[in-house]
């Protein structure tokens, strides 16, 4: 049965062991083949067959405690859902904070006093009823849905955060509810930690409420390219200009776009001359010409000029639509070095209870020494107090425990960075397929270049035009030009482009004639015109000699070089070449200078590839390779144990950028070598190349990063628990600081310039 993709929105999710149970209840549905779980975006990845279908999908995650909600097919639709559910869910987290701390600051008033000074006020019983009467709103009104997540969690078996903040909180409260009882039955005297738990929970919703909105702004990378396009489209009908909804257009039809107007979808010029920006595709911010017969882009801004395009892409077929499902791709995928860390979250929970655990047995079991430890650290900590009894000593050590633990950080790391470097890479023309290609990028040592297309223009091109004395470049290409116009070989389409483009007037002329190999004749007015080789001159009776060091010159640079000639007059030498393009050598130096080998890879002879990678810089090059040899040419290095990375863009690349460990496709391309490869490049030139090694190797670091941090804070903060000398209060607001960290050091990666100016690896990270 044949798979099939699809993204859902999941609903309720707060930390990585929410994401752990969403993906164990979809993998036990029948014809589930792959699940990812993104927790930032709250999004399901999944493989399916038919059979899994939409309500067995729905049931499963809803049993599991979470909402699986359908995502709309119709971008307006769905770009309306996403920022109408963002702005929901940041009004929800700031009203329940809010009122957590409209509740708990009494409390705090009432508490500091009686904690740093002793002072209990107006008396012990009223003090005590007071914390229980304010912190319990707190906990089961405002702090509901908390202890609503935490009990489906625990019935499904798969404990979360929610999980750890309900028992700690949920604890200190029955300390408050033990000790009044206290004043009326003969019960252990016990420190009443209700206002601790209201003060959990408020710091807790606090950081829920930063954490909802640092995740909305990190993610805008989706929401922002939903909103790019534009909502009408003006089409021509029967000579008339009718406005109609961007839905409503069809491919074939005839927009006309006005100066400063979004072209409405992709399509190509029919008529007009302007300028478009087309940043949004590449990041460049200098305007492309366009012209009859040029390709556009929709969504991007139409300059100076009235334009007539006919649409050849729309809907789901757009350009904008498919950079869309590739970040989303990329943001659904996981990395190598996730697969730690969530091993780790799985049991991340009940791990820290049975630590809980066994501190509180630790303080019941050995008050003697616990206490002497406490009364150490309570000579710098405050809220020490080691003439409590055991039973309160243990109690607000396990507290500290449950509350101080943080699996949120560690299941935010890894797919916060990969969503804003995405989405980032997105925005400046590299589209990132596959999200291991950043983990991999940075062991990449070899860069295996296809030349036609990649390091050069793909096309030929007229690269010179020497004439004789006495003659003009305009008279040379002119006459050449004219015959050509006729010829259908590749170099005389590339002399006929440049006269056409320098607006030169082409008459046309008489008995032409092609020569196989050789050259091209014609007659103009009776008098006979020559472009060709040199022997092929000799043959009609000219003598070429003048013109032999500048043809064997311009050969050695390896270019086809053409003699011409009228009548009985050598007019002079025009040379055709497919043309190195321009940031081709800047590049491949920065590459280098960043620490990649590069070789070129092409199915030329020896002589012309030595001669464009001489052109660039490049010291490597393997000439006449065909398609599978390139292929054999990456197996090869990697045999050696060798990371490669292989740069395309033609259809015969796609094996090797398969077999490559990053496959890297010039989006100017084909589809094939596009689909083909785990990182897109829009823009046609190696320029983008280094914005992908940069954006890969940074997004990377913070990922690294991210991690560190989150494991460094557990490593620590949870034996300073144990040992009692961590306030469950600043245990929870730390905790909290955690999460919001690993987010906003996520969002820094904004601030990175991936433009191609040199600088050193210690800059970029500045930048960050």
């Amino acid at each position: 049965m044949k798979e099939q993709k699809a993204i859902y929105r999941v609903e309720g999710m707060h930390c990585a062991g929410c994401v752990h149970a969403v993906e164990k209840a979809l993998t036990g549905v029948p014809g589930v083949h792959s699940v990812k779980v993104n927790l930032p975006t709250e999004q399901a990845f999944l493989e399916v067959d038919a059979e899994a279908g939409w309500e067995s999908l729905a049931e499963a995650v809803e049993r599991a405690g979470y909402t699986l909600l359908k995502t709309a097919e119709d971008r307006a639709v769905r770009r309306e859902e996403l920022l109408a559910e963002d702005q929901r869910k940041v009004d929800a987290a700031a009203r329940r904070m809010w009122w957590a701390w409209g509740l708990s600051l009494p409390i705090l008033l009432w508490i500091v006093p009686h904690m740093f000074f002793g002072v209990t006020w107006p008396g012990m019983m009223a003090f005590d009823l007071g914390m229980v009467v304010l912190s319990a709103p707190v906990l089961f009104w405002v702090g509901g849905p908390t202890f609503r997540s935490a009990w489906r969690s625990a019935l499904n078996l798969t404990p979360n955060m929610d999980v750890l903040i309900a028992m700690g909180s949920g604890a200190s409260l029955l300390t408050g509810v033990a000790t009044l009882l206290g004043h009326w039955l003969t019960l252990p005297t016990m420190l009443n930690y209700a206002g601790v738990g209201a003060m959990i929970m408020a710091f807790h919703l606090t950081g829920r409420y930063v954490e909802t909105r640092a995740r909305g702004r990190a993610s805008q990378a989706i929401k922002r390219l939903l909103t790019l396009e534009a909502t009408t489209a003006r089409l021509l009908v029967d000579g008339q200009e009718q406005e109609v909804p961007i839905e409503h257009v069809q491919v074939g039809d005839v927009m006309v776009v006005r100066p400063g107007e979004k072209v409405p979808t992709d399509g190509e010029v029919v008529e007009g001359r302007s300028s478009v920006d087309e940043s949004l595709a590449t990041g460049e911010s200098m305007p492309v010409p366009k012209q009859p017969g040029d390709a556009v882009i929709g969504a991007t801004v139409n300059g100076g000029g009235v334009l007539q395009v006919r649409a050849t892409g729309v809907g789901e077929d757009t350009f904008l639509a498919q950079v869309i499902r590739l970040v989303e791709e990329a943001q659904g995928s996981e990395i190598p070095i996730q697969t730690f860390a969530d091993r780790v979250t799985a049991v991340f929970v009940p791990v820290v209870i049975a630590i809980a655990l066994t501190t509180f047995g630790l303080w019941m079991l050995l008050p003697g020494p616990m206490a002497a430890l406490a009364g150490w650290a309570a000579i710098w900590l405050p809220w020490i107090d080691p003439a409590l009894d055991p039973l309160s000593l243990a109690l607000f050590a396990a507290i500290a425990v449950l509350v101080i633990a943080c699996p949120c950080a560690l299941g935010l790391a890894t797919p916060t960075a990969l969503m804003v470097g995405s989405g980032l890479g997105a925005e400046n023309g590299v589209l990132i397929r596959r999200g291991e290609a950043i983990q991999m990028m940075k062991d990449i040592h070899w860069l295996l270049l296809d030349k036609t297309g990649t390091i050069t223009e793909g096309r030929p091109a007229v690269t010179d035009l020497e004439p004789v004395d006495g003659v003009t470049t305009e008279e040379l290409l002119t006459v050449a030009a004219r015959v050509e116009a006729a010829s259908e070989h590749p170099v005389g389409e590339a002399i006929v482009r440049r006269a056409r483009e320098a607006g030169l007037d082409l008459e046309p002329v008489g008995d032409f004639l092609a020569h196989t190999g050789k050259g091209v004749s014609a007659r103009a007015d009776g008098i006979p015109i020559l472009v060709g080789r040199s022997d092929f001159l000799s043959e009609q009776g000219l003598d070429p000699e003048p013109l032999q060091p500048t043809l064997e010159r311009l050969e050695a640079q390896a270019r086809t070089a053409v003699a011409v000639a009228v009548g009985d007059r050598l007019l002079g030498v025009i040379a055709v070449a497919d043309p190195v393009k321009e940031d081709s050598a800047a590049a491949i130096t920065e590459l280098k200078r960043m620490g990649l080998v590069p070789v070129m890879l092409t199915g030329d002879n020896e002589r012309t590839a030595r001669a464009i990678a001489d052109q660039v810089g490049i010291e490597r090059v393997v000439a006449g390779v065909l398609p599978e040899r390139k292929n054999e040419e990456v197996r090869r290095l990697q045999e050696g144990g060798e990371k490669v990375a292989m740069v395309g863009d033609g259809i015969n690349d796609a094996p090797a950028l398969v077999q490559a460990d990053v496959g890297i496709a010039i989006g100017t391309g084909t589809d094939i070598a596009i689909e083909s490869a785990d990182i897109t490049l829009v823009g046609g030139d190696l320029s983008s190349v280094v914005k992908a090694v940069r954006l890969s190797r940074a997004t990377f670091r913070k990922i690294r990063q991210n991690l560190f941090w989150a494991y460094f804070y557990n490593v620590v903060a949870i034996p300073v628990a144990v040992l009692g000398m961590l306030h469950p209060i600043i245990a929870e607001a730390a905790m909290a600081f955690s999460s919001i960290n690993v987010v906003t050091n996520s969002a820094r990666l904004r601030r990175l310039d991936l433009g191609t100016a040199r600088r050193s690896e210690g800059a970029v990270g500045e930048e960050e």
